[in-house]
C-alpha cells in the first residue's frame, strides 16, 4: 500500500524518535545526539546514535540506518504498511485509504476479524465449560500449565454441528460472512450451514500483529483427520504464514534466534520451557514465502523437525527451496533430533537444556545438502565420483546470489578433494612462514593500525572520507579498536570539531591512557604524514594506503580461492575472477609503491 508523503512527515513528526528507541535501548545524550548500545548486534562499547534533528538512527558497528518507521520494521519484524499502521494507532492518526475498493477491503477484513475473535473467545469459554474437561484433561496430560493455555488462547470447540453458529448469531453475522470466514462449512446441494470444528482442541492462529485470522484443531478420541486447518480465507493463506509469529517475534529479535518446529504442540511445549522464539508451518513444506518471513526474525533460523524419516524429507525439501534463495549472511541450519523424538517429548524428558544442546550442534545448509548427496552412495569409480561432481555443481548452481554460489562451489569442491583424496588433502604441504616473518608482519600492521587511529585524531575532516569503511575494519589491539569505535561515535557529532576538540572528547570518554600510548615521536619515524600539522592532502594519501593495507589480506585470501576454483574449473568465468581480483591487487600495490603511497615508509616530518 503506498501512504501519501503529506501522511508519512506528520506521521514522523508526531512519534519522538528517542522516546520511542528509548523504550528498547538506554540511551545517553551526548550533545545533539543520543548515544546507546546498538539492539541490531551485540557490543559492548556503543556504535549506536539517534539523531532527533534530523530524523534517523544510525549504528557505526552494523550499518543499521533508518527513520521511526525503519525502527519499528527492523525491530519487530514488521513489514512496511504494518510498521505504518502500529505508529499512526500510537500518534493518534487514521491511516488514509487511498480508494474506495482499499476501503471497502478494510471494512470487510475488519469484519472477519471481529467473528474470528469473538469465535476465539466461544472456543475459550468451552475449554472451561463440562463439555471441555477430555480437552482441558488432555492439554494437562500434555504437561501445560494454565498459563501456557491462556497465552496461546487453547481452546475447545464441543461435539456440535451448530454450537458456534447460534453463538455467533447474536453477533448480527449473516451465515455466508461465517462461511467466508472459515468458521461454517456449507454442504455441497442442499443443507444449512454447519460448524466447521467439532469435538476438537482449538489452537487460533494469528497474524504478526496477533490478531486471529484462522484456527487448527486437534481431534480428541478417534476418527478422521487428526489436524484440521481453517480453509484459505481473505485473511489467511496457509503458505504464507507461521504458527506463534506474533509471540515469537519480539523474542526471536532481542535474542537473534529463530526455531523452527513441526506442530503447534511443538511451538507451545517450547515457549513453556524459555524458547519463545519458535514457530512452525501449518502442515505443509516450508513455501519462500514463509522462508522470507523467518529471514526477518534471524539470518540463520534454526529448523528442527522430528527425528524419523519424516523429518528427514521435511529437512531435505526445506533445504531445495532455501537454497534459491541464500544471499550472504542469510541462510539456514538444521538440528537432528534423537530417533523417535520430536521436540515436546524432548522437552519433557531433558527441559530446555536438552533442547539447547541440540539447536547448539546444528548443522549448516551446506552440510545437510553433501549428507543429501553422498548418503548410501559409494565413491569408488571415476564415474561415481564425476556423478557427485556433477550433483553438487547442479545444487550450487541453482543459487541465485553468484557470491554464494561461488563460496558452495568452493566448499563443495573441497569437501570432495578431501573425501576421495584424503591423504594427499592432508599431506598437502602449506605455505612455511618463518618466525621472523611473522613477526615483521604483525609489527606492519600494527604500525599501520596506529597510523589510521593517529591521522583521523589530528585530522577530523578525513573521518567523513572513511567512516564507512572505518566501521567495517576490526583493529587486532583492543586499545587502537577502542579509539576506533570512538571516533566513529564522535563522526556522528558532525563537522566542525579541531584536532584539540577530537582528542579532548576522546579523552572525556575515557580514552586518554589509550591516546598516551600512542601519539608519540616514535609512530611520527614511520608516519609523518599522521602529525599534527601535516599537510591534510598529505595526510589523506598516507590514510587511503592504510586503509588499503588494513583490507588487503582478505583480497589475497580470494585470489587464493579463486586460483584454486579455476584449477579445479578451468572454465573462462572462473579464469575472468580470477584475473579480476588480481587486477585489482596490482592496482593496490602500484597506488602503495607510488611516491609517498607507502605508508608504512618514513615520510619527511
Amino acid at each position: 500500500m503506498a501512504f501519501p508523503p503529506q501522511f508519512l512527515d506528520e506521521l514522523r513528526a508526531r512519534i519522538p524518535l528517542a522516546e520511542l528507541i528509548g523504550r528498547r535501548v538506554r540511551l545517553v545524550r551526548k550533545g545533539r545526539e543520543h548515544v546507546g548500545l546498538c539492539p541490531f548486534h551485540s557490543e559492548k562499547t556503543p556504535s549506536f546514535t539517534v539523531s532527533e534533528d534530523k530524523g534517523f538512527f544510525h549504528c557505526f558497528g552494523c550499518g543499521a540506518h533508518g527513520d521511526a518507521v525503519g525502527f519499528v520494521m527492523r525491530g519487530d519484524g514488521l513489514s512496511f504498511p504494518e510498521a505504518v499502521e502500529r505508529l499512526a494507532l500510537e500518534a493518534g492518526l487514521d491511516v488514509p485509504r487511498p480508494t474506495p475498493g482499499e476501503r471497502a477491503a478494510a471494512e470487510r477484513a475488519a469484519g472477519h476479524h471481529q467473528l474470528l475473535e469473538k469465535a476465539c473467545a466461544f472456543f475459550q469459554a468451552q475449554l472451561d465449560a463440562p463439555a471441555g474437561r477430555p480437552a482441558a484433561d488432555y492439554l494437562r496430560r500434555r504437561g501445560l500449565t494454565d498459563r501456557t493455555i491462556a497465552r496461546f488462547r487453547i481452546g475447545y470447540a464441543p461435539d456440535s454441528r451448530d454450537a458456534l453458529r447460534k453463538a455467533l448469531a447474536g453477533a448480527q453475522a449473516p451465515e455466508a460472512l461465517l462461511v467466508e470466514a472459515g468458521l461454517l462449512v456449507r454442504p455441497e446441494g442442499s443443507g444449512a450451514p454447519y460448524d466447521r470444528f467439532r469435538r476438537r482442541v482449538t489452537f487460533p492462529i494469528t497474524d504478526r500483529r496477533g490478531r486471529v485470522i484462522a484456527f487448527g484443531g486437534r481431534l480428541l478420541g478417534d476418527g478422521q483427520p487428526k489436524y484440521l486447518n481453517s480453509p484459505d480465507t481473505p485473511l489467511f493463506d496457509k503458505g504464507r504464514v507461521l504458527y506463534g509469529l506474533a509471540t515469537a517475534r519480539r523474542p526471536a529479535h532481542e535474542c537473534g534466534r529463530a526455531i523452527v518446529v513441526e506442530g503447534y504442540m511443538d511451538v507451545i511445549a517450547l515457549a513453556q520451557a524459555g524458547l519463545s522464539e519458535t514457530v512452525a508451518p501449518l502442515g505443509t513444506a516450508l513455501t519462500e514465502s514463509q522462508l522470507h518471513e523467518l529471514w526477518r526474525l534471524a539470518a540463520e533460523p534454526l529448523l528442527c523437525f522430528d527425528g524419523d524419516e519424516a523429518g528427514r524429507r521435511a529437512a531435505a525439501r526445506a533445504a531445495e527451496r532455501a537454497l534459491p534463495l541464500l544471499q550472504p549472511g542469510r541462510s539456514l541450519r538444521f538440528a537432528v533430533l534423537p530417533a523417535g523424538e520430536d521436540p515436546d517429548s524432548l522437552i519433557a524428558a531433558g527441559g530446555a537444556a536438552a533442547m539447547n544442546a541440540r539447536l547448539q550442534a546444528a548443522q549448516p545448509l551446506d552440510e545437510l545438502i553433501w549428507e543429501i548427496e553422498t548418503a548410501s552412495r559409494a565413491l569408488d569409480t571415476p564415474e561415481r565420483i564425476a556423478d557427485l561432481e556433477r550433483r553438487l555443481e547442479a545444487r550450487a548452481a541453482g543459487i541465485a546470489d553468484r557470491k554464494v554460489q561461488f563460496r558452495y562451489r568452493e566448499r563443495f569442491r573441497r569437501r570432495l578433494r578431501e573425501t576421495v583424496w584424503p591423504s594427499a588433502a592432508r599431506g598437502r604441504p602449506g605455505p612455511v612462514v618463518g618466525a621472523g616473518a611473522r613477526g615483521g608482519t604483525a609489527i606492519l600492521r600494527r604500525r599501520g593500525e596506529q597510523a589510521l587511529i593517529a591521522t583521523l585524531v589530528n585530522h577530523p575532516p578525513l573521518l567523513d572520507d572513511v567512516v564507512e569503511r572505518l566501521a567495517g575494519i576490526e583493529l587486532a589491539e583492543s586499545d587502537l579498536d577502542k579509539l576506533r569505535q570512538g571516533l566513529l561515535l564522535l563522526s556522528a557529532d558532525g563537522p566542525g570539531l579541531d584536532p584539540g576538540g577530537i582528542e579532548r572528547q576522546l579523552r572525556e570518554r575515557g580514552f586518554s591512557d589509550a591516546l598516551d600510548g600512542l601519539l608519540g615521536a616514535e609512530l611520527y619515524v614511520h608516519a609523518g604524514f599522521a602529525r599534527p600539522g601535516s599537510p591534510l592532502d598529505l595526510a589523506r594519501a598516507g590514510l587511503e594506503q592504510v586503509v588499503r593495507q588494513l583490507t588487503a589480506p582478505s583480497r589475497r585470501a580470494e585470489i587464493e580461492t579463486a586460483r584454486q576454483v579455476f584449477v579445479d574449473d578451468p572454465t573462462g568465468e572462473n579464469w575472468a575472477r580470477f584475473e579480476s581480483l588480481k587486477t585489482q591487487d596490482q592496482v593496490d600495490l602500484r597506488d602503495r609503491d607510488a611516491p609517498g603511497g607507502d605508508a608504512g615508509a618514513d615520510a619527511p616530518g
